[in-house]
Parts: C-alpha cells; sequence; structure tokens
C-alpha cells in the first residue's frame, strides 16, 4: 500500500492538492484550485477557474462548475477560507476539460479505468481476478479472501430477499444493514467505521476474525427469517432484521462471557490513520 492514503491525491505525485472528508456523504471533496495548479501551472489559479468555468458554461459543460460546494480550507496564510471543491467524479471531469500537457497522463489512465470496465462486460471474470489482485496487494491471504468473497455473496443473497419483499435499493438497504449492526454491536454501520477510524474503507475489510463471523451470523439469520417469513415493507423489514442481528448478539454475548474480552475491536487494518478531520494522517 506504500504508506499512502489512497484517494484521488496518490496521482498527483506528492503535490499537495487540499481535501476534506464528508462524513456524512462518506466522500472526499478536494480543492479544485490546487488541481488546477499542478495540471495548468497557472500565474494565477483561480483566475484562471475563472475563465475555465466561463467557457464550460459557454460550451454548456457547466456541470463542473455547478457541482461545486465552497468549504473551508486552510490557505497560506493559515487561516481558513472558503475555497471552490469537486468530489472524485467531478475532479475527473475537471481534469478532461483542462488543456494541459501534464492532463494527459491522467486522460490515458481514466481511459485505461474505461477499458478495463468494458472488458469486464464481456468476462466478468476480469473484475473477480482484479479485486484478489488488489486484496493481495493489500496485504491479505488468499485464505482471507475466499473467506471474504463467500461474504459477498451471502449478501447478495440476503439484499435478493429484501428486493424480493418489496425493499428499494438504497436508502432501504442500509436502514436494514444498520438495524442488524445495531442490534448485534450497539452502533450503526457509520458509527463502527468511526469506531474504528476508517471512512472510505469498508468495514468487513478491517473487522476482526470474530466480528466478520458475527456479522455473518446476524446477516445469516436475517435472511433466512425473512426468507420464511417474507414480511411486505420496511416497516416489517425492519423487524425481521433486528430479530437477526439479536441472533448474533446472543452470540456476542456468550463468545464475551466465555472468553471474558470483548468481541467488538476498535483496531483496523491501516497502515495509516487518519489524525484530524482534514486530509492529515501518520503512518502506523
Amino acid at each position: 500500500m506504500n504508506n499512502k492514503l489512497e484517494t484521488l491525491t496518490n496521482l498527483f505525485e506528492g503535490k499537495e492538492i487540499r481535501s476534506i472528508w464528508d462524513k456524512d456523504k462518506e466522500e472526499y471533496y478536494f480543492s479544485v484550485v490546487d488541481v488546477i495548479s499542478v495540471l495548468a501551472e497557472p500565474k494565477n489559479p483561480r483566475d484562471y477557474w475563472y475563465q475555465l468555468k466561463k467557457r464550460l458554461s459557454d460550451e454548456e459543460k457547466s456541470e463542473v462548475s455547478t457541482n461545486c460546494r465552497q468549504l473551508k480550507m486552510k490557505a497560506q496564510d493559515g487561516k481558513m477560507r472558503k475555497t471552490d471543491t469537486l468530489d472524485t467524479v467531478g475532479i475527473f471531469r475537471l481534469i478532461e476539460s483542462v488543456p494541459s500537457p501534464k492532463a494527459e497522463p491522467f486522460k490515458v489512465w481514466l481511459a485505461k479505468l474505461g477499458r478495463q470496465k468494458v472488458d469486464e462486460v464481456f468476462d466478468p471474470s476480469k473484475g473477480i481476478d482484479e479485486m484478489i489482485d488488489f486484496y493481495l496487494k493489500k496485504g491479505y491471504t488468499l485464505e482471507w479472501i475466499e473467506v471474504r468473497i463467500k461474504a459477498i455473496i451471502d449478501r447478495k443473497r440476503l439484499t435478493k430477499v429484501w428486493h424480493d419483499n418489496g425493499i428499494r435499493e438504497g436508502s432501504e438497504y442500509a436502514i436494514l444493514t444498520n438495524s442488524i449492526y445495531k442490534e448485534w454491536s450497539g452502533m450503526t454501520a457509520s458509527e463502527y467505521k468511526a469506531y474504528k477510524n476508517i471512512r472510505k474503507e469498508n468495514l468487513r475489510d478491517n473487522m476482526s476474525r470474530i466480528e466478520e463471523l458475527l456479522t455473518d451470523l446476524g446477516e445469516l439469520a436475517a435472511h433466512d427469517i425473512a426468507e420464511a417469513e417474507q414480511p411486505k415493507g420496511l416497516k416489517e423489514n425492519i423487524k425481521t432484521a433486528k430479530r437477526g442481528g439479536k441472533v448474533a448478539k446472543d452470540a456476542r454475548d456468550s463468545y464475551e462471557k466465555a472468553t471474558k474480552k470483548s468481541a467488538i475491536s476498535s483496531n483496523n487494518f491501516l497502515n495509516y490513520k487518519y489524525i484530524d478531520d482534514n486530509h492529515e494522517l501518520e503512518n502506523k
């Protein structure tokens, strides 16, 4: 993992790109003028951004500028000042719009990513190979990856039952997932991630073995109950999700009574840690 925070800033070869983490949306927002400074090297990045926004608006490509959020970031004088920011997708659209030789490597990289996704449409196994290779590079074992893939499949079984019971994908899936987590761990998924001090990283990728097993048990029980009873609507499915979580909670209580230790840990598997709400980290 090279001891780096794996965000878009890795692509800028160590150049400072200020960023802010939005914990509610679970998204990074990057300083537009910082990106422009690296790619175009203008004398005045703010003037360059102003002219670029105007050109994009004239070309009816104004979504780049209209999707900007003004967020406070630390300026060179040390003061917190409002700065135009874009999320990851917006920054990629910005890069595509900057007529600079320095932007070309990024455009080539994006094209390669697009090519990979097209190839995966014709041969889905390429996507699985890519996932396995990525986990291996992060230091996970093949045995761990095998268990992780099985958990993903089991999760698909659960969401299929939810879908069949009339649950809408997205926010309602999240509500049911949180019902399971809250019941057995006492935390929602986002609270659990905050407890482990992770952000966009996957929660399951940062669980201990017992945490994984309890999560699997809760989701498996929720699946079997929902499949047998076929509850309709969000309210009834929340009840079955909580009952699934209660099965895992009972197992957790039994484990902690027998081992005299907590089943829940704040540990994660990152080799860096976040030290404030801005894009700052220190290596472990």
